[in-house]
């Protein structure tokens, strides 16, 4: 018979240490690989948009500008593309700063939904701005992001993470976060 009021199971984010044995503990850390794949994909695009003077241009080969004008026609909100367009440098820098966020903030496992959510409007912006265009839709990455980014959203980070270690510490001395 099972027990009926299991107060810290592995549903509650705990151990459960029943019969699950050696694949349990492997389930427990299932979304470990994926945070280390997408915290250092966004982490590296991050600086790479940051330390490319090309991509950060109003126009020219390689800007985000240049991009813009040749995608504005065929994405899915072209609004958005046109929005994008009055300010070409502020929204790469905008870009660029959000994928480190999401970066630090995943491979850290700080506020992990809160990043995960970021990665997803990110992933679902491009997938809808720039490669709206790409067929058969399988071919374009932007969506299989937006598509692993979705665990991290319902999970968060609950293991290897600061918000675990934050979690912890809540438990063992109450409310009090400090002191």
């Amino acid at each position: 018979m099972v027990h009926a009021n299991r107060t810290r199971g592995s549903d509650l984010g705990g151990a459960d240490l029943g019969s699950a044995g050696l694949r349990g503990r492997w389930a427990r850390h299932a979304l470990c690989p994926l945070r280390i794949f997408l915290g250092a994909t966004f982490l590296y695009a991050g600086l790479d948009k940051l330390t490319d003077r090309a991509f950060l241009a109003a126009s020219g080969s390689g800007s985000l500008g240049a991009l813009l004008r040749q995608v504005h026609s065929t994405a899915a909100l072209p609004q958005l593309v046109a929005l994008a367009q009055k300010s070409p440098v502020a929204v790469g820098y905008a870009i660029a700063g959000g994928e480190l966020l999401v970066g630090v903030g995943i491979l850290v496992g700080l506020l992990g939904r809160l990043a995960a959510l970021g990665g997803a409007l990110i992933s679902l912006t491009l997938w809808l701005t720039v490669s709206w265009q790409t067929h058969p839709y399988y071919y374009g990455n932007d969506l299989a992001y937006l598509m692993a980014w979705t665990p991290l959203i319902l999970a968060g980070t609950p293991r290897f993470s600061l918000d675990a270690a934050l979690t912890n510490r809540r438990n063992r001395h109450g409310a009090q976060l400090y002191g």
